[in-house]
């Protein structure tokens, strides 16, 4: 069903587009006709011309023929973006031009003028002929040599400050879109980039956003450029010869014709290759970041074939682009022959007769051959920003994207938290989701006090981290801090609060003090160095070859799993935060590596309000208060002798797994400990 109405709209479309062609060839006709009676005669021989073209060009086999592409859209990994106006792309974009709108009106007056000089330089050839060649006269020939020397000079000047004027305002606007576009994408809620690819935001914010330049600037220039000099060129040939001009544009049809049609085609194409684009940045993305997963499994191969295959999509659409594009060139260069055919034959004529110099109608085929060109530039602009569109609404797709989190306009400021954390009656389901992932949650801790959440997983534990630091609203009830719901304070005061330390460490690609000076950019190099002490980080930082000035590599791959986690809880000290989120501190260490760095987050956990996400009954023990979670629901509360007495699911969890843990040390705040990095 959705195919015939495809084909009735198109076939529609078409028979709109071949009336239109219908009025051009009676209305020329009829101007013709009232020139001269062989203008109209040669006119008519053409019009059959135009007309078979457009009816073959219409044809489904046709159409099927020049795309080739399989359908098979559903298999990629990136989706279509949804289709976009023209004009509503245009007036989304153009914002971000404003600011450098006096250089693009200084580079209109270079535009102007290039095409000018060259129709200067063009009439000094008539001259040459009509003054200096066909009379034997060479008086006039040194001023006609020194006046074509300057017109060259000054062309070149004009094309070497149009060439870096617009090269400088088209990197300016890229530098201002794309930092723009990163913005939003920092502004995200954490749902958005858990739908999406990394590997296609990338794409998307690289290769889709460099080619809206040459939709905006570029195209547009390009654009008045190529009109520009049709009114130049076009204004010397009705100077020279009016009837002649009038017959050179029987071929204007054509050239419509064929961009109307091509341009269609070639917009399709686009977003075909650059959806191909999005998949395969994410499939490569994906398979090299995990890739000691794929060497363990041996499935490198299966890799390279969802690759080749992401690969094999793009090489159809890129393979159906450039037979489009052959194709439009060679026919755009016969319409122009035929063009040139004609004028040639009727300024033979001219000349014949008398209305028409040698020189004139050299001078006039010159500027014929300058006046089509820009007709083809702008034919060939019209694919070209049909093309840009497709990277456009890929753009606008995410630009569209609206923060699932935002904050009141009365939001409250939060300043330095006391640190009471509370959760009221919560309930939370994750979104395109109909299970609860929590169910009425209550609890609440203070200052200097250690909340435990143990569980299996799926049990919400990282849920509540979430929501405490609102990377989601609640479907019900509360989440306090101090007092004040979430939801009525400022996001940024609210993280300012709050310091987080991952089951995941994450390492930024830069030095060991730029890491631990990330939980707070404003920290003294003192403040660092005592905190890495304090977390147990100095001595080994300080034995390697350039101490804090010491690359970590990408996610910290040249530092051990145990010193990693060490950087990451001398961030937490250095940003000093009153609430301290451990979601699994100790996950993925050896025994050694974990009891290295219990110490030091004992004196992290030091007069603060802690809450430990743990699979690891031993880390809890000496927790205030533990919350045993399943399903989303508390199931028990208390501390853990209560919960080891009262013989529950905690008890028998502990004891089945830990029959000799009387003789193991807790995780626990050491009261005597030191807080680093003090504000």
């Amino acid at each position: 069903m959705r195919a015939k109405l495809a084909f009735r709209a198109s076939h529609k479309l078409e028979t709109k587009e071949l009336g239109w062609l219908a009025l051009q060839i009676a209305f020329f006709t009829v101007v013709f006709l009232f020139l001269q009676w062989y203008f109209a005669l040669a006119f008519l021989f053409v019009a059959p011309l135009l007309w078979l073209a457009a009816r073959h060009v219409s044809r489904p086999s046709i159409r099927r023929l020049l795309m080739g592409m399989e359908d098979d859209h559903d298999q990629s990994l990136v989706a279509t973006s949804p289709p976009v106006p023209i004009r509503e792309i245009f007036r989304r974009f153009w914002p971000y031009a404003r600011p450098y709108r006096r250089w693009i009106w200084v580079s209109l007056i270079f535009i102007a003028l290039a095409p000018a000089t060259e129709t200067a330089m063009i009439w000094m050839f008539k001259i040459v002929i009509d003054e200096v060649l066909v009379p034997g006269d060479l008086g006039p020939l040194r001023w006609i040599v020194l006046a074509m020397l300057g017109l060259a000079l000054f062309a070149g000047v004009l094309s070497f400050c149009d060439n870096y004027l617009s090269v400088w305002v088209g990197e300016r606007f890229l530098l201002s879109l794309r930092t723009s576009f990163f913005r939003h994408l920092q502004g995200l809620s954490l749902d958005f980039f858990e739908r999406r690819r990394l590997g296609d935001i990338i794409s998307r914010l690289s290769g889709d956003i460099a080619a809206i330049e040459n939709f905006v600037l570029s195209g547009i220039v390009d654009v008045l450029s190529n009109v520009l000099r049709i009114i130049f060129f076009g204004g010397a040939l009705f100077y020279l010869q009016w009837r002649l001009t009038l017959v050179s544009l029987i071929v204007a049809p054509l050239f419509w014709l064929a961009t109307r049609y091509f341009s269609r085609l070639i917009k399709q194409v686009s977003r075909e290759k650059r959806r191909r684009s999005g998949s395969i940045t994410a499939v490569a993305e994906e398979s090299l970041s995990n890739i000691a997963l794929v060497q363990a499994y041996n499935r490198q191969e299966t890799e390279v074939d969802r690759f080749h295959r992401e690969n094999l999509g793009s090489f159809k659409a890129t393979m159906t682009s450039t037979r489009l594009k052959a194709l439009f060139g060679p026919l755009v260069q016969l319409i122009q022959l035929a063009g040139a055919l004609v004028v040639i034959s009727m300024g033979a004529w001219e000349l014949s007769q008398g209305r028409l110099s040698l020189g004139g109608l050299l001078a006039f085929l010159t500027y014929l051959s300058q006046l089509y060109s820009p007709i083809r530039g702008l034919s060939s602009m019209v694919n070209s920003i049909y093309s840009s569109s497709a990277a456009a609404e890929r753009l606008i797709e995410f630009w569209d994207q609206r923060p699932s989190i935002t904050e009141r306009e009365d939001a409250v400021s939060l300043a330095r938290a006391h640190g009471v954390v509370g959760f009221e009656n919560v309930s939370f389901r994750y979104p395109e989701t109909t299970r609860e992932a929590l169910d009425s949650i209550s609890f609440s801790v203070g200052p200097g006090e250690t909340l435990a959440l143990v569980g299996p997983s799926g049990a919400g534990k990282s849920t509540i981290a979430k929501l405490l630091l609102r990377f989601y609203d609640p479907t019900a009830g509360q989440v306090l801090v101090d007092g004040h719901d979430l939801r009525d304070l400022q996001l940024h005061s609210l993280r300012e609060n709050v310091a987080l330390l991952l089951q995941e460490t994450l390492v930024f690609d830069g030095t060991i003090r730029e890491n631990i000076a990330y939980g707070r950019p404003e920290a003294t190099f003192e403040e660092i160095v005592s905190a890495a002490k304090a977390a147990d980080a100095h001595g080994f930082i300080t034995s390697l070859p350039e101490g804090y000035e010491t690359s970590v590599g990408q996610k910290g791959r040249r530092l051990s799993g145990g010193q990693r986690q060490r950087l990451a809880i001398a961030r937490a000290m250095v940003r000093d935060a009153p609430i301290l989120i451990l979601d699994e501190p100790t996950t993925g260490l050896d025994a050694e590596s974990g009891w290295r760095v219990l110490e030091p987050l004992r004196r992290l956990m030091s007069g603060r309000t802690t809450i430990v996400i743990s699979h690891n009954l031993m880390t809890v023990r000496e927790a205030t208060s533990i919350v045993v979670l399943n399903d989303g629901c508390i199931i028990e509360h208390g501390t853990h002798q209560q919960l080891v007495t009262r013989g529950g699911t905690y008890s028998r969890l502990y004891h089945a797994h830990y029959p000799d843990a009387e003789e193991v040390p807790a995780l626990t705040a050491d009261p005597t400990g030191m807080k680093a990095g003090g504000r």
